[in-house]
């Protein structure tokens, strides 16, 4: 046993060296997004009356329900708070250890990297031991702090403690579904989508489970962040559920891992035809194929948050029904302002998520470089400057296909609740608003892969950045010129606004600018 182990501390050490960028920018924006929350909170709900409005709101829209999970107790400040962050971002988190552990096993294996390591002394279970130990150690980090920032902005210190604990828990049942479907298939990309969709089941389930029959929650861990009640009557033996489930599957993975062999997966790979497709020859279609499943899987989850996002919009009204509610509503502009207002907010930051298609592309294009598959199609007639093109174009054209649908998605969702058919045109207008900010930070992420391969996922760390300072400047009270930093914020908040199309011209020609850039020093430097 000894000996199959050997090598894990010091493997261990150095991925939490490769790590400490991302996993820095991962909990830095976590943790911003559980501070902002705490402390908005009495902003904008100062009295009790007011969140317990509130909370009767979310919990009488099942959508809501379905989205964000229910609040409990509709008296506790720490609920109201944490409402956005028990679940939805819990199941962040559970990505967060998928990524962790996938990063150091099956991507290792498949570039070739842990075979290397496996000629020295480092003995065959030590990767994936090196990967739990040092996922795990992260995950603790990400919890205690986000007690403390809990806790900081001004929510009950046990509460805090109790909320942290749910997220580490989320993250360490991320770990053991990254650890089993590492052992599933010998692509990284097939098992990153193969643990998708086992968190994705894990939210469906807690939402089904949320709005029906309340035994389905309990079948999911994210269900259990709920079903906890940090904030009020806490159920202490909940948290024992997360590590026993992390425990069983880690136990699965661990047994899986003896039964292959390394490079290889358990799902037998399925054999590609002897001659490639004609249209294939063009490298624009080739990096369209590269990408249709992962574009698929974005364009049903763009369909799915349009839609649920859309069905909740006209619920908003329901909470000005008291007569002081109705006074504000008036000063408002009335309940299709207000409405209008959610629609902008909501879709402004599905566009920042779904920024994050163009910059997989982009990192896959690194990915490509580094492994020398980008050299292989060069070797052909194909001009450096087209390879280049056609990942942009992949990237940006990707990033507005999924836009378009999730503003086809909330007008749906939107008509369909409402029983109207005109919110189609706004909920276009409101999810391609902010598009030119999008293409915009997808150039500045071929920027930084024009400079080199390894500097291909620092897109990550910008869209990351950008995302940060739009959601919580304000709230953070950061200094306008910061704000102004991410390109998110200068966009007008349709439908509530009119389109600045100034503002739209001036991102359009900055991301045509930077793509420029990009590509004559793409074309200038060495390839790999």
């Amino acid at each position: 046993m000894s000996d199959l182990l050997a090598g894990t501390w010091g493997l261990t050490r150095f991925d939490l060296r490769r790590d400490r960028i991302l996993a820095t920018a991962w909990t830095f924006f976590l943790l911003l997004v559980v501070y902002a929350s705490a402390t908005a909170t009495d902003t904008l709900y100062p009295t009790e009356q007011s969140r317990v409005a509130a909370a009767e709101l979310i919990n009488a829209s099942p959508a809501a329900v379905a989205l964000y999970g229910p609040i409990l107790d509709v008296t506790s400040l720490g609920e109201v708070a944490m409402t956005k962050t028990t679940v939805l971002y819990g199941m962040f988190v559970m990505g967060f250890g998928v990524i962790l552990v996938r990063r150091h096993t099956r991507t290792e294996e498949e570039t070739g990297r842990q075979e290397l390591l496996a000629a020295t002394v480092v003995g065959r279970d030590a990767p994936l031991a090196s990967a739990l130990v040092e996922a795990t150690l992260v995950m603790t980090a990400v919890g205690a702090l986000a007690a403390v920032a809990a806790a900081a902005g001004g929510l009950p210190v046990a509460g805090s403690v109790l909320f942290g604990l749910s997220w580490w828990g989320s993250g360490v049942v991320g770990i053991g579904v990254g650890a089993v479907t590492a052992q599933l298939s010998a692509s990284a990309r097939t098992c990153g989508i193969a643990a998708a969709g086992t968190v994705g089941v894990f939210y469906l389930m807690r939402a089904a489970g949320d709005v029906g029959p309340q035994w389905l929650s309990w079948l999911s861990p994210l269900g259990w962040n709920t079903q906890l009640r940090a904030w009020s009557e806490p159920r202490l033996w909940v948290l024992a559920l997360y590590p026993a489930l992390a425990a069983a599957l880690v136990g699965t993975a661990a047994v899986l891992r003896g039964r292959r062999d390394l490079g290889g997966g358990l799902l037998a790979e399925r054999p590609g035809p002897a001659t490639g497709s004609p249209r294939l020859r063009d490298v624009l279609a080739l990096t369209l194929r590269v990408h249709s499943h992962a574009l698929v899987a974005w364009t049903v989850g763009a369909a799915v948050m349009g839609a649920v996002f859309g069905s909740l919009v006209p619920n908003l009204g329901s909470i000005f029904d008291s007569p002081t509610g109705q006074e504000m509503l008036a000063r408002l502009g009335g309940s299709g302002a207000v409405e209008d207002a959610m629609l902008a907010a909501i879709l402004s930051v599905v566009a920042m998520v779904l920024t994050g298609f163009g910059i997989a592309v982009v990192v896959r294009g690194g990915v490509d470089e580094n492994d020398g598959r980008t050299e292989q199609v060069l070797a052909t007639a194909t001009p450096r400057g087209l390879s280049f093109t056609a990942v942009l174009a992949v990237a940006l054209l990707g990033t507005t296909w999924l836009l378009l649908v999730t503003g086809v998605a909330t007008g749906i969702g939107y008509g369909a609740q409402a029983g109207l058919s005109g919110p189609l045109s706004r909920s276009l207008g409101a999810a391609l608003a902010p598009l030119p900010a999008a293409w915009l930070v997808g150039a500045l992420a071929m920027l930084c892969l024009s400079f080199g391969s390894r500097w291909a996922p620092v897109g990550w760390a910008l869209l990351v950045g950008f995302v940060t300072v739009g959601l919580v400047g304000e709230l953070l009270d950061l200094p306008g010129w910061v704000v102004g930093l991410s390109p998110y914020s200068h966009v007008a908040p349709v439908p509530s606004e009119p389109v600045d199309w100034t503002v739209e011209a001036v991102l359009t020609g900055l991301a045509v600018l930077v793509g420029a850039a990009a590509w004559f020093g793409y074309r200038r430097r060495d390839i790999g």
